[in-house]
């Protein structure tokens, strides 16, 4: 990118140098972070609710960055001389920044969100597209207004491909996310309940996820689950272009599916097209996950012969196997939503020996947060479930007790490291234990103390 595209964009820089600006010269590393700066930078100052970059415009000057961009209103910030554009919103110009980034790679853009499974989805098909050359891809939580353009802006001209993961909270947020990257393949992994606290109704949520397409080339292709009528009614709403569908043998919809997996969980197989695939992820739900990726890896050119053996490794939290002792732990700890907490528990009951949960608070549910505690509860108990730990306070706590009295074993408690307590008194070796919870509850606190139980 050179520093004519920017004047293009946000006009004359100004400072002491601007009238020696040579638009033909290459833009800098642009960084965002003051504690990164090395000399030669493009500096963005960004403004959140606890920090605001404008502060250390001194620091990147001395530092000797090439310019920096300034929210209006803060041009009195600017040291005398520094080289520097005058914006209305620095967020809005690292985004337009990362757009004019991305328009100059070769490396086709694959963009993910979902209520559930995002991540996973994110990792396997970076994985899937892994014969391809180098991908980048989104890593730890860079999914928002600021991980996306940073992703789009790690890419260089070596990648084969880029995999940005789009979350939200609320509506507009995924249409601003696809504004920035313009995918050429866009993956909707499902419409759920996360976040229906914030957005009502899961026709908004479904709503909101669509707007994934609002950027999506016009010959590009939307990757997507089959058999969920009210998806297909938002898609239609906004997407005209082409459409994969993806589906297990006996999932609804199967019929609708161009792309149909057979899924031999004894052996953690999956079918496909005439080619045998390992899961590289345990669970019906990470099948249907693997079957998005490979449908975005056809798509890009990749065979599923490639395919047959492929390495995943996902963030902590998320589809982790610990065997700490003789107890064996499904660590969940990450996130949850209703529909992630049910995939979770059908994969517990699948385990051999006896099987115990904790779990924990889902968050931003609103007016309907007990009716889906309960209905998580109510389904531990009839997997029929060896015991259950509720780490919950309040309504939440109550229907999940009374959903699950029927359990061998319950207990509820307010805080993680409490539910060390009742596992202590039920747990042998042998056994297998899911812990699940939203990231607020910081489930993951109990994790240290699982060790020191005395296991007979």
């Amino acid at each position: 990118m050179q520093l004519g595209a920017l004047i293009a964009c946000w006009g004359e820089p100004r400072g002491a140098q601007a009238a020696g600006v040579d638009p033909a010269a290459p833009v800098g590393p642009i960084c965002t972070d003051s504690r990164q700066l090395q000399g030669g930078e493009l500096f963005v100052p960004l403004v959140g609710e606890r920090f605001d970059g404008h502060g250390f415009l001194g620091q990147a000057a001395a530092h000797g960055v090439q310019a920096a961009v300034v929210q209006r209103g803060r041009a009195g910030d600017v040291p005398p001389g520094l080289l520097h554009w005058l914006v209305d919103d620095t967020l809005d110009a690292y985004q337009q920044l990362a757009l004019l980034h991305r328009r100059q790679l070769v490396a086709p853009v694959v963009a993910v969100t979902g209520s559930a499974g995002k991540t996973t989805t994110r990792e396997l098909i970076r994985a899937a597209l892994g014969p391809l050359g180098p991908v980048m891809a989104s890593s730890g939580n860079e999914n928002n207004d600021i991980g996306v353009p940073l992703t789009l802006l790690k890419a260089g001209p070596e990648h084969r491909a880029v995999v940005v993961e789009m979350g939200m909270r609320g509506l507009g947020e995924i249409d601003r996310l696809s504004r920035t990257a313009e995918p050429d393949v866009a993956v909707i992994t499902n419409i759920g309940t996360a976040h229906i606290g914030r957005l009502g109704s899961r026709e908004a949520i479904a709503t909101a996820k669509c707007e994934i397409t609002s950027q999506l080339k016009p010959d590009g292709l939307l990757v997507i689950p089959a058999g969920d009528p009210l998806l297909e009614q938002a898609i239609q709403a906004v997407w005209s272009g082409r459409v994969q569908r993806v589906a297990l043998a006996g999932d609804p919809g199967v019929r609708l599916a161009d792309l149909l997996g057979e899924l031999d969980e004894t052996n953690d197989l999956l079918s496909v097209r005439g080619e045998c695939i390992r899961l590289p992820l345990a669970g019906r739900h990470n099948a249907r996950n693997l079957l998005l990726a490979l449908a975005v890896a056809q798509e890009l050119g990749v065979g599923l012969p490639a395919l047959a053996e492929l390495d995943v490794e996902v963030p902590g939290g998320r589809n982790r196997r610990l065997q700490l002792g003789g107890l064996s732990v499904l660590d969940e700890t990450y996130n949850a939503s209703p529909e992630a907490v049910l995939a979770a528990l059908e994969l517990l009951a699948r385990q051999p020996g006896r099987r115990f949960a904790v779990l924990g608070s889902m968050l931003e549910l609103g007016e309907q947060s007990v009716a889906l505690h309960r209905q998580v509860a109510e389904r531990a108990a009839a997997l029929a479930l060896d015991g259950l730990v509720v780490v919950a306070v309040g309504a939440e706590a109550q229907a999940m007790a009374a959903a699950a009295q029927a359990l061998p074993h319950l207990a509820v408690v307010a805080e993680p490291a409490e539910a060390a307590e009742p596992l202590k008194q039920w747990l042998t070796c042998g056994d297998v234990l899911l812990l699940k919870a939203s990231r607020g509850v910081a489930l993951e606190r109990l994790i240290p103390l699982l060790p020191e139980l005395p296991l007979s």
